[in-house]
Parts: structure tokens; sequence; C-alpha cells
């Protein structure tokens, strides 16, 4: 009878429909965690609302899955957790991780918080759920809700990661499928040993038309890009050690206030190069914040004077500024500043103001250059050795998507990696400097090519 009452059982358990795990996270937010892991695509492992508020449910669902993605809800809409590249066990020890971080969303922005002790990154404890550090944990004890603790393991404001909301609505963990893997052969040539020709061609760079002493370049890009970085570093690699003359930094807001043209000096007394790079204030996803794109226009046209302080918008004192610039004064080039850890996750209001200067650029007939700046941290591949930038498969994604969301051929993207931290120069760092500020060049000629051109066009007009 009992034995009856069993196969019962088992065969109603067989015949059960299975549960539908639909994850909780969204494709954006998806999108921003895989933009801080690399080429990878997240699966979803394990729900407590489904599987159980139990260490035990979580560990049968998670153990020896690899890299994965631990995401806590709660009442108050709070969506945080962490990942860690460790699989969990049921040891009881601490594992070391170097590259486990917790994160809170605000909005769509995904905000980060990187290991302090990496050594302790990870607890593998068999009554919890997922457990990092003595910072975090999710499904404390077996129980729905969340252990915090900010401080040394990772700190973090409680306010910001959960409201400080210890009642888990669910738990979610997304093993990690994919990794970053390099190309067989590279997406684009580069010649790693041409640090000295490269510099010689910029230096010796003259602008085919004669009126025009220097070629100007006018950086945009949302605030923490790296605009600002850019000119240090391109500074940096002519005066032969690592500067800071722009102001650069990583606030929320735009540290530029000023329009500013920087003329860079081949070394500390030498003759100025013949490229101006022009800085202004980041873009803003906010209505009224940062650069006014409304304003791009006279920046385009060269209206706009150095060191002009901006305040909301520079069209009001629009009479203020030079009313007939010649050639000289105009952008020659416009290059768009894109972190590539961000690519991913451009907000909506961000990539349209970026799509508004793109247009106006092609209406005024500027030529434009896309700078993929952070490639080291957006690809641990390219971190280690930074002549993998063509062969990584995500750099090369994330330069086709910079490419489609910008609206360029993907030629146009350029990836460099900017000084930041760094206080000797690096060759190869210089080479891929280098190859950017020739392509602004050679599209500067293009656009004095055209000006050429339609000048050509006009008197043949006024012949006939």
């Amino acid at each position: 009878m009992t034995q009856g009452l069993h196969t019962v059982r088992i065969l109603a358990n067989f015949h059960r429909p299975a549960f539908t795990m639909n994850p909780r996270l969204t494709i954006r937010q998806q999108r921003a965690l895989c933009s801080q892991l690399g080429h990878v695509k997240l699966k979803l492992l394990y729900k407590a609302s489904i599987h159980g508020f139990t260490g035990a449910a979580f560990h049968q669902q998670c153990d020896f899955q690899g890299p994965t993605v631990s995401v806590g809800y709660n009442a108050t809409g709070h969506i945080f957790g962490g990942y860690t590249s460790k699989p969990f066990n049921q040891s009881g020890q601490y594992v070391p991780d170097d590259r486990a971080f917790l994160f809170t969303f605000k909005g769509e922005a995904l905000l980060k918080y990187q290991v302090i002790n990496s050594n302790q990154a990870v607890k593998m404890i068999a009554n919890s759920g997922p457990y990092f550090g003595e910072s975090l944990v999710l499904v404390n004890g077996s129980q729905a809700v969340v252990y915090s603790n900010p401080g040394n393991h990772y700190n973090f404001p409680p306010a910001e990661m959960h409201g400080n909301n210890l009642q888990l609505t669910d738990c979610e963990v997304y093993q990690v499928e994919g990794e970053f893997s390099e190309l067989e052969k590279p997406w684009r040539s580069i010649v790693w040993e041409s640090e000295n020709e490269l510099m010689n061609s910029i230096k010796t760079y003259k602008p085919i038309n004669s009126s025009v002493p220097q070629a100007r370049i006018l950086l945009v890009g949302p605030v923490g890009a790296g605009k600002s970085s850019f000119f240090n570093s391109i500074n940096s690699v002519f005066r032969g050690h690592v500067t800071s003359q722009a102001i650069a930094g990583c606030a929320g807001t735009s540290l530029t206030t000023q329009f500013r043209t920087y003329t860079v000096k081949a070394g500390r007394e030498g003759k100025p190069l013949p490229i101006i790079l022009c800085d202004t204030m980041g873009l803003e996803e906010s209505t009224g914040a940062g650069l006014d794109v409304d304003d791009i226009g006279n920046i385009l046209k060269g209206h706009i004077p150095d060191c002009y302080q901006v305040q909301l918008s520079l069209t009001f004192l629009y009479k203020m500024f030079s009313c007939s610039p010649g050639l000289k004064d105009r952008i020659h080039c416009v290059v768009f500043i894109i972190d590539a850890c961000k690519v991913s996750i451009m907000p909506t209001k961000l990539e349209e103001k970026l799509a508004a200067v793109h247009r106006r650029a092609n209406f005024i007939g500027v030529p434009q250059l896309v700078l993929l700046t952070k490639v080291d941290e957006a690809c641990p591949v390219v971190a280690e050795d930074l002549t993998n930038v063509y062969k990584s498969r995500y750099i090369r994604e994330m330069a086709q998507e910079a490419s489609t969301r910008l609206g360029v051929p993907l030629s146009c993207v350029v990836p460099v990696k900017n000084y930041c931290e760094e206080l000797e120069l690096d060759q190869k760092c210089d080479i891929l400097l280098f190859s950017a500020v020739i392509q602004m060049l050679r599209f500067a000629d293009n656009y004095f090519d055209d000006i050429n051109d339609r000048s050509s066009s006009k008197k043949d007009i006024d012949v006939v």
C-alpha cells in the first residue's frame, strides 16, 4: 500500500506542469550588467519565489554553475545584488575574487561598488543565499531577508543600495554564460612599433587649405566619457610625461564649464602642433543640463570665443560672439567621445542628444569620428594586453553598436585608452592615441577638400 502511494506521488510530480521562470530584470537592466562583464548573456538559475527562500534551494540550483549575478528585490522597488566570477558551493569558507562587485539600479543607471577585501569577496554558507563578504547577504539564514553591513568587504550607502528595506519580495540568481574571447585574426590592422612615425606625421601635418594654420577638432560626449582626459593624454605623449592641464575627473556632472581650446606643444618649450582640441561641457541626460545641443551650430561655425563661461544657454548672448568667423575659426572635425563600458546602456535621452549633434554636424558638412574610450575597463582581454584591442570580440561588438547608435560607419569608430591612473607613459597606449589623432587630421582634410570643391563649383557657376 505504501509503495503504491509512493508511485502515485512520483507520477503526480511527473505530470505536474513545469514552472515558467520569467526573469524580473528588464532587457535594459540585463544589458547594463552584461556591459560590465563582456561578451556574455544571463541565464536564470534560481528564483526564490518559485524554488523557495532557503539556502538549500539556492545551493541546489546554483552550486558549481560558474560566474553568477545575484539580484534582490524589495517592496520599495529597489533592485540590487552582486556579481562573483567564482562558483558557489557549501564549503563554509571565504573565496577570493578580485572581479566581484555589488550593484544597485537607479532608474536605468547601474551603480557599482567594487570589492574592497578581495580575499574575502564571497563566503560559501549552506544556510543562506548569495553571501558577499560580510557586507551583503540575500536570503539570509534561509529567510526572505537581506543582511546589510557595508564596511571592510564592500562599501555602499544603504539608502542608495536598498532603501533600508531588508525584506525581500524575490531573489534571482543568473548564470553568466560566455566569456571575453579573442578573434582568430584582428578586425583591424595596426603596427605596434610605429610610435615615432605616427608622432612625426602629426608634427609635420599641414592643413591643405593655406588660410588655416591648425585643424580645429571639437570633442563632444557624455559626462565622464573622457573628453578632457583625452586632451590630457595627447598632451602627455607630446610632453613626454603624464600631464593634467584640462580639468578631468569622475563627477556626476560636467567638470568642464567653459568652451576651451587647447593647443598641444611638441615638448615643454616646443612649437605648437597643427591641431587645436576644443572641449566643452559634457552632454547630460536631463533636459536643460550639460551642453545645450541648440548651440552646437554656433560652436561649429566658429561664433563661440575661447574660455566662454557656459551657463544655461549660449543663444541669448549670440550678439557678443564673432559674427563673421573665418575658415580657421570653424570646427573642422567633430569627435564623439563614448565610454566603451556604457555603449549598451546609453540612456535614450542621451542618445537623442548625440543624434541631434550628429544631424547638426551633417547639415553643416563637418565630418565626424567616434573615439571608444576605457577599452581596458570594458574588456579584461584588453586590460591584460592593450595590443588585444583589435582582437577582442567584445570591443568589436561595442564598436559596431556605437556605429549603429551614432549613425556613422564602423570605419569611423576608433578605440583608445586615456591616461587616468598611470604615472608613466606606455608605448601601446601612445600608439592608439596617435592613431586617433591621425584619423582626426585626415577627416579635417576631408572637410577642407569639400570646402575647396564647393568654392570651385561656385566659381564655375559665376563664370557661366
